[in-house]
This record gives structure tokens, C-alpha cells and sequence, in this order.
């Protein structure tokens, strides 16, 4: 393997027994036990890679980072904290650090948070494939192959979880092709694969959970990677993804930020060949139908004063998501909160995150489109679609439906077609 890997920790018993594992994975293995030792082995070693704690005496693992980062701003470094939390991890990854873990941790996470790190495929890739879904799965029908992508480079943000009302960071980490949309935690190793067969609930969010790892509100953030082709990404939160204003603006422009970038490697999209329509009474009801392209058309029906609201949105790229549908924002009804507060949800909802209807109208805002919440519709049924793992080829027609509508929607096509 040849690449030598830097351990930078004033524990000599962490920098032993790290290195211990690392030469017997083929790394070479150079060691320093503070900050001077470590900028020292930077310039007589070349390193591929450095191990950097972040509580170390004289200079902390934060600074040296900086230090790092000016001296070779292309060496791969991930943070490693026994008192990992959500601010040290997004500070880190601001500064350019690849990945953040937190001690303890498993030899097994330790080696995939480096094997990303280096670009390499790994042998942890190998069992996500399997859960992935259409990028590796034959049968059924596939529409044209699209190019994989990933991020060019990690970029964070903030905000508060809608539901949870707790300030959350949120860290996109770019990884290779095959690999998936993964949730995981900001200082943990597990993760949960973004698709349909992890759905946990859909009770006025979409939750996906697998082996104790969960990720709430997923949705805005999978609409956003859906309009941009981002196939492979780590996204690492604390419980629930941050709500921001409400919309799905912001993570287009960490998107954009952070750059998108072609892998050498295709997925075939996921295309119906026939109608599938669910019918749920009281006139609501989803379908699909085939469609060269992807088309979402969304029937909203409310008591005055909302009344019918109409959308149909035609997928063209990026900027057709980003200026027709990312700035619609969440909504909702003066007595919905107070039942969401009654449940123990709706603790971060803020008069600047969303569209609050009372009896005579629209209370907190003005809307940004005369059909903004049919609009926002279609963004929850953009996100919910892209669980299916790939891109899907189909023009889906609903009519007053949520996320659970969404979902049972698209675990019929999977059944189907994945």
C-alpha cells in the first residue's frame, strides 16, 4: 500500500496501538506527540494522511489543524476527540478535516473513515451495495444510466432540527462511487443508508433508522442531492437534519458551495412502464405513469383560507429545482402546532421557518410564490422519491398526499421495478 499516515496524539499508547493496526493493514506509520513534533514529520515525511486528536498540551489539535491546512492544504486529515460534540466536529470540518470520529472507536470505522479519506473503494463498500437498491440490483426497469457523483469537498452547516427544537450541525462528506446516500452520526461510526427499505415513519417527516442509527427530516436535504445527481455522500447530523428557513435554499447552496463532482462510474435510473396509483379515500390519491423525464403535478385541497392550489414542476436540472421549488417553504396550521407541541414535536419551529396558517389567512409571512405550498408538496415528494436509491423516470400526479402516501408509493415501485 506505501502511504504513510501521520498519528498526531499526546496519548503514546493511542499513537502505538493506532499504528500497530495501521502496519498491519500495509500503511507506513510515522508518529508525533504534539504540535512542533507533528509540523516537524510533516516537512521530513510527506505523509498521505494525518490522525490528528484534538486535546493535546501547548497546541491543540484545532490550531494545528490550521497549521496543517497552510502548510499542505491537499493532505487528507481526519479529527479524532474522546469529547467529540457537534461545534469541535463542524469547527474541524470547516478547517478542512476530512472526517471527525469520536473515541472510542472501532478498528472497522477507523479503517473505512481512512480508506474514504484516501479515495479508496474498500472493503466497506461491499455490504452497502447490497441495501442500496437500483445501482445494484439488475431486474426490473431502468431508464438510462446516469453519471455518479459526489461533492468536490466537505462543507458544514447548522440550524435547528424542526421537531427536536435541539441546534444540530450537519457535515456532507464527499465519498466514492458505489457507495450511497448515508446518514450517520457527527461523532459516531454507524450510519443508515438513505432508502426506502429504512423508512422508520413518516409522521409529518420523513425518519430513516437502521441498527440504532437514526436521521429525522430528512427529506429537504434528499430533494436537494435528487435535483443536483449527488449519488454518494456521507451526511453526518445529531438525530435530525437542521430545518433552516424552512426550505431547501440553503442546502442548495451548501451543494453549490462545496462543488459537484462526475465519478467514473454510472447508475441506472429507475423508469415505470406502466401506471401505479394508490388510492387512500377522500380524494387523495398518488400515481405514476411513464414519462420521459421526471414531472411532478400536485393537487392541494384546503378549507378556506387556503382553498386549491395547483403546481406542475418539469424537471430540467438543477437551477429548474433551485428556482421553482427549493425556496417553498414548510407550513403549517395554528391548531397542528399545538397538537405537534402536545406530542413532544414542533419544538424548533420558529415564526422564520415556516408558513403559519390561522383561521383568517397566512399569519407570519408572505408567500413567496401564489402557489408556495403546493410547491413545498412537491419538494417533500422530490426528497421521499429519491429513496429509491437512484433517479426515477416517471411523471408522478398526487393529490392531497404527505410523506406517508409518498413512501407507500415508492415501495410499490420498488417492489416493482428495483
Amino acid at each position: 500500500m506505501n502511504e504513510t499516515i501521520l498519528i498526531v496524539d499526546d496519548d503514546a499508547n493511542v499513537r502505538d496501538s493506532i499504528g500497530g493496526v495501521l502496519r498491519d493493514e500495509g500503511f507506513q506509520v510515522e508518529t508525533a506527540g504534539n504540535g512542533s513534533e507533528a509540523i516537524s514529520k510533516l516537512g521530513a515525511t510527506d505523509p498521505r494522511l494525518v490522525l490528528l486528536d484534538v486535546w493535546m498540551p501547548e497546541m491543540d489539535g484545532i490550531q494545528l489543524l490550521q497549521e496543517l491546512r497552510s502548510a499542505r492544504s491537499d493532505l487528507p486529515v481526519i479529527v479524532v476527540s474522546g469529547h467529540g460534540n457537534v461545534e469541535t466536529a463542524v469547527k474541524a470540518t470547516k478547517l478542512g478535516a476530512v472526517d471527525f470520529i469520536e473515541k472510542p472507536f472501532s478498528i472497522d470505522g477507523l479503517l473505512g473513515s481512512i480508506r474514504r479519506a484516501l479515495r479508496s473503494s474498500g472493503d466497506e463498500l461491499g455490504d452497502s451495495r447490497a441495501e442500496l437498491g437500483p445501482s445494484g440490483n439488475s431486474a426490473g426497469v431502468q431508464g438510462p444510466s446516469v453519471m455518479e457523483r459526489t461533492l468536490s469537498r466537505s462543507v458544514v452547516g447548522g440550524g435547528q432540527g424542526l421537531h427536536s427544537g435541539v441546534r444540530t450541525g450537519l457535515i456532507l462528506h464527499p465519498l466514492p462511487a458505489g457507495s450511497g446516500i448515508r446518514f450517520g452520526s457527527v461523532a459516531g461510526e454507524g450510519y443508515v443508508a438513505a432508502h426506502v427499505d429504512n423508512v422508520d415513519s413518516t409522521g409529518y417527516a420523513t425518519t430513516l433508522h437502521k441498527d440504532g442509527m437514526s436521521a429525522r427530516t430528512v427529506e429537504h436535504l434528499m430533494a436537494s442531492l435528487h435535483a443536483y445527481g449527488v449519488t454518494n455522500l456521507l451526511v453526518k447530523v445529531e438525530g435530525e437534519v437542521p430545518i433552516l428557513d424552512g426550505s431547501a435554499v440553503e442546502f442548495c447552496k451548501m451543494v453549490e458551495s462545496a462543488g459537484v463532482e462526475d465519478q467514473d462510474s454510472w447508475r441506472p435510473a429507475v423508469a415505470v412502464d406502466e401506471e401505479v396509483r394508490l388510492d387512500f379515500g377522500d380524494d387523495e390519491h398518488i400515481s405514476i405513469v411513464p414519462h420521459d423525464g421526471f414531472r411532478v403535478t400536485y393537487e392541494l385541497s384546503y378549507p378556506e383560507p387556503v382553498g386549491e392550489q395547483t403546481y406542475t414542476f418539469d424537471f430540467t436540472g438543477p437551477a429548474s429545482f433551485r428556482d421553482e421549488i427549493a425556496p417553498a417553504r414548510t407550513f403549517g396550521f395554528v391548531e397542528e402546532i399545538r397538537a405537534l407541541e402536545n406530542a413532544g414535536l414542533g419544538q424548533g419551529g420558529q415564526l422564520s421557518n415556516f408558513i403559519l396558517i390561522g383561521d383568517t389567512g397566512i399569519v407570519n409571512t408572505e408567500l413567496r410564490f401564489p402557489e408556495e405550498l403546493a410547491r413545498h408538496k412537491i419538494l417533500d415528494i422530490m426528497g421521499d422519491f429519491y429513496l429509491l436509491g437512484a433517479p426515477l423516470r416517471g411523471a408522478v400526479h398526487a393529490r392531497k398526499t404527505g410523506h406517508s402516501a409518498n413512501i407507500a408509493l415508492v415501495k410499490e415501485i420498488w417492489k416493482r421495478f428495483g
